[in-house]
């Protein structure tokens, strides 16, 4: 097996499907930031004793409160893909290491919510603050046409890692016709 392993092979030199090689450089750049982002995620993960998927349900806690919707430990475990055991199991250990709470509805006793602590925040902000700070940083410098395009493309891979890729493909850009 060779030492380095070419970013681009014959398959990818011209993309499939008609891609450019323009198109195709963006792709395995995104797919660059990806694997950055990740090993990020597994940085503060392994610093702070937690498990890759402890990141994701707390990140997918604070999504939900900035939505301004309230998460219960089944809504959670449907967002992860996780059963109802392996749910009760993250949430308690989450619990445990003071990172989130449950927190009983004030209307329905019964329903119960999970709600990601200050503590958990506060660690969170000190490690990705900086990387969040920067890449605020770098959007400043593009234009209200510029971002919209950003959002629409990030949207969109998005939404295709969502279905597999296999969603639809004729997608309209925001930014055709507007050059």
């Amino acid at each position: 097996m060779p030492d380095h392993m070419p970013d681009r092979g014959p398959e990818t030199e011209s993309g499939t499907d008609g891609e450019t090689g323009r198109e195709m450089e963006i792709v395995h750049l995104l797919r660059a930031v990806t694997v950055e982002l990740g090993a990020h995620s597994t940085r503060f993960a392994q610093r702070n004793g937690m498990h890759p998927t402890d990141v994701r349900a707390l990140i997918a806690l604070m999504d939900a409160a900035r939505a301004g919707e309230a998460m219960t430990a089944g809504r959670l475990g449907a967002v992860l893909g996780l059963n109802s055991a392996g749910t009760t199991a993250l949430v308690d250990r989450l619990e445990r290491a003071g990172h989130v709470r449950r927190v009983r509805d004030e209307r329905d006793r019964r329903r119960v919510t999970v709600e990601v602590d200050e503590r958990a925040v506060a660690l969170g902000r000190a490690h990705f603050g900086p990387l969040i700070g920067r890449a605020v940083e770098l959007l400043r410098g593009y234009d209200e046409r510029e971002l919209a395009a950003i959002r629409d493309f990030l949207t969109g891979v998005r939404e295709a890692a969502g279905d597999d890729g296999r969603g639809p493909h004729h997608r309209e850009p925001h930014h055709k016709g507007s050059r």
